[in-house]
């Protein structure tokens, strides 16, 4: 998504029904969550005390198409998602059917769109656009990437895509790939072993997602891996994915399947 939508249009009190209250049982720390769940809704709040905790943004996802009541598999609403949970914030999840949109969702984003997120009143779309307000109103804990870093790995998207779509297995879509995962793993051996050196930042959050589904993909439609020529990039995969933040937003392994089918046999 390319532009931003806003408004201050709020779904009806139908649309945000009430919702149950369950309360997840999580190992001690400084913060506690609370679930609230109903048919299209759940929402999760990290916190610090009753007194002190911001009242939870809502983000309207992408829900799941193969078990209801679940986060879909849609990147970019999981990088919306880590960025909230890496920097501590509640929210409230709005779980969208993208294949029968309500009229509701089309009120605060006639594009019908996700990920789009309620922030001071105006509904935002677009990923890069609503991380960039988090980071500019929520500045702790930083996810800033500088500048000269901010494109590193940015091809790997596409190039996955190309080889998951690809008949040919000749038309050189898998070296393509290759190329650009070898090159990110170069570039971890030298700065690693986050993209910004020792700590995550908005980078790691896009682009974790977008590895996830590439994973999961090729694995099941290619039945190809990373090579284990490429050590830096597993190590960084397997450390960004076993993040609290990434097992709390990661989508079902048969969802992400389902997502890619239309492009494999398109």
């Amino acid at each position: 998504m390319s532009t931003t939508t806003a408004a201050r249009i709020h779904p009806t009190a139908a649309a945000l029904s009430s919702t149950i209250k369950h309360h997840l049982l999580l190992r001690p720390s400084h913060r506690r969550h609370v679930v609230f769940r109903n048919n299209t809704s759940f929402s999760r709040r990290p916190m610090l005390t009753m007194a002190s905790a911001p009242t939870p943004l809502q983000v309207c996802v992408k829900s799941s198409i193969t078990v209801p009541n679940k986060l879909g598999d849609c990147p970019f609403c999981q990088r919306v998602l880590l960025t909230l949970e890496e920097k501590h914030l509640p929210y409230e999840l709005k779980l969208v059917d993208l294949a029968n949109k309500p009229d509701w969702f089309f009120k605060i984003n006639p594009d019908g769109k996700v990920p789009v997120v309620n922030l001071d009143d105006k509904w935002i779309a677009d990923s890069d656009i609503i991380t960039q307000i988090l980071e500019d109103k929520y500045p702790e804990p930083p996810l800033t990437t500088p500048p000269d870093k901010a494109s590193v790995g940015s091809k790997i998207f596409s190039t996955f895509i190309g080889f998951l779509k690809s008949k040919d297995p000749k038309d050189g879509t898998e070296q393509a790939l290759i190329n650009e995962l070898s090159t990110f793993n170069d570039y971890l051996k030298l700065n690693g072993p986050f993209v910004n050196g020792d700590q995550v930042s908005s980078i790691d959050l896009s682009l974790a997602p977008k590895l996830h589904h590439m994973e999961i993909a090729l694995g099941h439609y290619k039945s190809w891996s990373v090579p284990d020529s490429l050590p830096f990039l597993k190590s960084y995969i397997k450390s960004i994915f076993s993040r609290d933040s990434f097992t709390k937003t990661s989508a079902l392994k048969e969802d992400v399947i389902a997502g890619w089918r239309p492009k494999v046999l398109g």
